[in-house]
Formats: structure tokens, sequence, C-alpha cells
């Protein structure tokens, strides 16, 4: 099973669907773009940009994941003119993946 087939990415199987690209800053921000001002936005503003199929972009995802650090995230991100802050809406959280890390790492130690 592949990191965007668990439970964690459920949010992210769903939006991608309606997700014009993806976006990843190289180290933690990952976002969907969801209308066309936001995905020129970063086609703009970003080196790692993808507008392909939804499965395509769900595969990258998963690699972009793996590869970025600690606190990374996936957002999408719709345009708000009035406001641009209410235009993100989360899918995975800053350290949502923590706790089983963190399970993890408790199963490996000796007492």
């Amino acid at each position: 099973m592949t990191i965007t087939e668990t439970p964690l990415f459920a949010k992210v199987r769903e939006a991608i669907h309606d997700a014009h690209l993806i976006a990843f800053d190289g180290c933690h921000k990952i976002y969907l773009a969801m209308d066309e001002i936001e995905a020129d936005w970063f086609r703009e503003n970003y080196d790692n940009v993808l507008d392909d199929f939804p499965e395509a972009m769900l595969t990258v995802l998963g690699i972009w994941w793996e590869k970025s650090c600690g606190l990374r995230f996936i957002s999408a991100v719709r345009h708000n003119a009035d406001d641009p802050n209410a235009g993100f809406v989360t899918l995975i959280g800053q350290g949502e993946d923590w706790e089983d890390e963190d399970e993890d790492e408790d199963e490996d130690e000796d007492y």
C-alpha cells in the first residue's frame, strides 16, 4: 500500500479530482490549486508544479510527501478576493501523521 492509499490521504483523494494543479515548495508546503486563478499564482511563484490527470498528480503528491520535512502539510486553495485566508482548506494538517510515527518509534525502543 502506498502512502496515498492510507486514511491519511482520504481528503486529498477526494479533492484531487477538482484540482487544476499541485504545487510543492520543496520543503513542507504542498498545495492543490482548486481554480485557475490559484493555479496561475503557483505557476508564477513555485518551481515544483504539476498539471496532469488526477491519478498522476496523486502519485506525485505521494512522492513529494515522502521527501518533505516533518512540518509537512497539504492544503487545497481556492481564490477568495474578499478574504484570501478563507480560501485555504486543510487536507492533511501539519503534524497529523506524527502520532503514527511516534507509535512506530515506541515499538522500536527497548526499555
